[in-house]
């Protein structure tokens, strides 16, 4: 059985050693006190707590589940502890951020990588429980990347791998599935108040709404869901549209308007095409 080293035990940290624990021997789990590392094992249910990274046992695998900002100062606080040995498999679960901020652990002989799964770790009892299916986005060494292919498995994930330099992409495609979903309800939600419905069926109508679209989407995919005016190349309403949007909401919908112009394509004529972009400039 392979070991698993957790270092920064927070709810994403321990979370994974909890569903790793089965599978895996967790060695040492080590958060930025020692009182930290207890409570994270008492949550995973095993391993050694531990203060320093002096203190954490040998182990194959490495988990820095830190922020972002730390990550680069731990590979070198790592390496200078000599804990790491060559052959070991080091990884970071960063969305944004690449296998090269753990070069120095290269350097030192040990196989890195990232290993990023496409979940909300908010509470780690919850996440425990409904992890399954969870996509993993591998990227770094080859050797690496193969270890943590069958560890994303073992957790009940399904792993998949990044081209080389694909990590800024992928989190981008999750932030703005996720992020600017909201920010677009929440506009959709502003502008169905201006018309007077109040707060509770403004909400209702958005939210009802976008769970039929992303149904369709499902099923048919981004051009075959489109509905509305832009795909029936209806010039008019759009334009209404526009004309009560204030400014920040014109915006979005003009960058938003044009981008559906492109997805449409073939389904709108070449002059209704130029007639969009015109009202979307």
């Amino acid at each position: 059985m392979l070991t698993l080293n957790i270092i920064g035990p927070g709810r994403l940290g321990k979370s994974i050693a909890r569903l790793a624990a089965p599978n895996y021997q967790i060695a040492g789990v080590c958060a930025s006190s020692l009182a930290s590392s207890r409570e994270a094992v008492a949550f995973i249910g095993a391993g050694q707590a531990c203060a320093t990274f002096a203190d954490l046992p040998s182990a194959d695998l490495f988990l820095l589940a830190v922020p972002d900002a730390m990550i680069a100062g731990m590979a070198i606080e790592l390496v200078a502890s000599g804990v790491v040995q060559a052959g070991n498999v080091v990884f970071h679960a960063s969305g944004a951020s690449e296998a090269t901020l753990l070069l120095p652990l290269k350097a030192a002989g040990a196989y890195i990588a990232s290993l990023h799964p496409a979940f909300s770790f908010a509470d780690p009892a919850r996440a425990v429980s409904t992890f399954a299916g969870t996509l993993c986005a591998l990227e770094g060494d080859i050797e690496a990347c193969d270890t943590l292919h069958d560890f994303a498995l073992a957790l009940g994930g399904v792993p998949f791998t990044l081209a080389k330099g694909g990590k800024a992409a992928y989190h981008a495609s999750l932030t703005m599935a996720a992020n600017f979903l909201v920010t677009l309800a929440d506009l959709s939600i502003k502008t169905a108040q201006q018309a007077g419905i109040s707060d509770e069926i403004a909400q209702s109508l958005v939210m009802n709404l976008m769970q039929q679209t992303l149904e369709n989407i499902k099923v048919l995919g981004p051009a075959a869901a489109l509905t509305g005016p832009i795909v029936r190349g209806d010039q008019s309403t759009v334009d209404k549209h526009l004309r009560v949007l204030n400014n920040t909401t014109r915006r979005c919908y003009q960058s938003l308007g044009q981008a559906t112009v492109n997805l449409a394509g073939d389904q709108l004529s070449e002059a209704q095409q130029l007639a969009f972009t015109q009202l979307f400039s």
